[in-house]
């Protein structure tokens, strides 16, 4: 069950406060790395939204990067009733943060719980329980004591309905993360501290200077001036980065790449100051580029190949043409046929992102070019029944080729004195792949064996469909006609 699903299963919140608590949970990671504490979010237990609340409810926790966690086991899902965390009933009923509290023991440890009421649209709708290890907190470091402050400001922001910012979601998965590194910024954008691993990542872009007292957006604009990176068109990085808005960029030199996400802080709605959050993501974007590069190839490849085939199918109908014999003749136009249903392959190939290939269109080509090299081209239907979808390419080749071999034996054996359909059915369960070729003509002979009567046609099919395909083949006589059925597994 997803978390907005369990919020409207035991709450009576609203769609809005449900909206607003799934923001909060999406982004509450940087509040727990931010305050080295597990937070745990509760929601008031009623039927209604306006009677008091029977007590509390555990219905999301997480644990810190930055420290050791509180709690081992999760407690999502436990209760308490009204009265037995007056914390949190406090933080409820006064919609203000609680943090006056007396250290308690959990276990071996000795813990502060501090509670924060979240607010949306001038109501408490639920508590932020705050659990820090007491042992942690004696001695902080510079980095400890900013982080700290920074965070306060945070749960502030929360208990003013501030945070996380409305109508934004910009702590995704691939977003900046504290242990990236830190950068404070006061009103006018001058950096008023910068984490270790944050100025490690501006050193790796050329920056050898104190960061601390300069301004960040003009550090920026520095380092891209000789750079030969992406500039922005809209403004310069003083303004981009001066905190007074929420803003993630990536900011690119021709020494590095970085990731970065301005955060805003207010307290009673006036900016204070902000936090950046940097990443280095250098390597990741030159592995992204070079898959890019290396998917490009691949495709130009497809492209060529195809371009190959048809080479040498209009060399052999060249062939084709200087025989006098019918039977190297129609051989040659075999040959071509089977070219061609490999090129088709390679031809979606050359214009898909990844290494599938959308096998409805390829039947449809297939299905269209053996119409037109029938016999009776005006005289038979072939219709294709339920739908193929995305195929690897190590199995579209060889279906390709049994297909054009199974459909043209039915047109030019089942369909030559009588009948005039033919039917492709492909049933598909996940991984498991079924297709039949059915047709309404003459049907098999009495005595038929796949072994002993078949051409070299059918024998490409067998060969294919067991070798390659690794599947099963199986001829059987219906009332009206052949049914060819083909099974095996997409590779996982």
């Amino acid at each position: 069950m997803g978390f907005s699903e369990l919020l409207t299963a035991n709450s009576a919140l609203s769609r809005g406060d449900i909206e607003r608590l799934s923001a909060l949970v999406t982004e509450w990671q940087l509040l727990a790395d931010l305050s080295f504490a597990d937070l745990i979010l509760w929601i008031p237990r009623r039927a209604e939204s306006a009677q008091w609340p029977e007590g509390h409810r555990a219905i999301a926790q997480v644990r810190p990067m930055t420290a050791a966690t509180v709690f081992t086991q999760d407690v999502i899902g436990d209760e308490v009733q009204w009265g037995e965390r007056p914390h949190i009933d406090a933080a409820l009923s006064s919609e203000e943060m609680v943090r006056d509290t007396l250290p308690e023991n959990f276990g071996e440890l000795i813990v502060k719980e501090e509670t924060i009421p979240v607010l949306f649209e001038g109501r408490a709708i639920a508590i932020i329980s705050r659990y820090r290890n007491l042992e942690t907190m004696r001695t902080p470091s510079k980095l400890e004591l900013n982080y700290r402050e920074i965070a306060n400001h945070l749960y502030r922001m929360v208990s003013e309905g501030n945070f996380p910012i409305p109508d934004t979601l910009y702590l995704a998965e691939a977003a900046p993360r504290v242990g990236d590194g830190l950068v404070r910024l006061d009103l006018a954008g001058n950096i008023s501290f910068a984490s270790p691993n944050a100025r490690s990542a501006f050193s790796r872009i050329g920056w050898e200077q104190e960061m601390e007292g300069s301004h960040l957006g003009a550090i920026l604009d520095s380092l891209s001036q000789e750079g030969s990176g992406r500039e922005p068109k809209e403004a310069n990085w003083q303004s981009i980065m001066s905190g007074n808005s929420l803003r993630r960029e990536e900011f690119e030199n021709q020494d590095g790449i970085l990731d970065l996400l301005a955060i805003p802080m207010t307290e009673s709605k006036n900016r204070i100051g902000s936090v950046v959050l940097v990443h280095n993501v250098t390597e990741l974007r030159r592995r992204d580029r070079a898959l890019l590069t290396k998917d490009a190839t691949i495709r130009e490849i497809h492209h060529r190949v195809k371009n190959n085939l048809q080479t040498v199918s209009a060399l052999l109908r060249l062939q084709s043409r200087r025989t006098s014999s019918p039977e190297v003749s129609e051989a040659i136009e075999e040959a071509v046929r089977r070219v061609a249903s490999i090129a088709l392959v390679h031809e979606t190939l050359a214009s898909s992102s990844k290494d599938l290939v959308e096998f409805d269109s390829v039947i449809s080509k297939i299905v269209m070019s053996a119409i037109d090299l029938s016999p009776r081209p005006n005289q038979i239907v072939v219709e294709v029944k339920g739908e193929f979808g995305e195929i690897p390419s190590i199995h579209a080749t060889p279906l390709s080729l049994v297909l054009t071999e199974l459909i043209h034996n039915a047109l030019e054996h089942g369909l030559a004195t009588k009948g005039s359909k033919v039917e492709i059915l492909a049933n598909r369960r996940g991984y498991e792949f079924e297709v039949k070729v059915v047709d309404d003509g003459e049907g098999l002979i009495g005595d038929f064996s796949l072994e002993r009567d078949s051409g070299l046609g059918l024998q490409i099919v067998k060969t294919l469909t067991e070798n390659e395909l690794r599947g099963q083949l199986v001829f059987t006589r219906v009332e009206k006609g052949t049914e060819v059925s083909i099974s095996f597994a997409l590779e996982k």
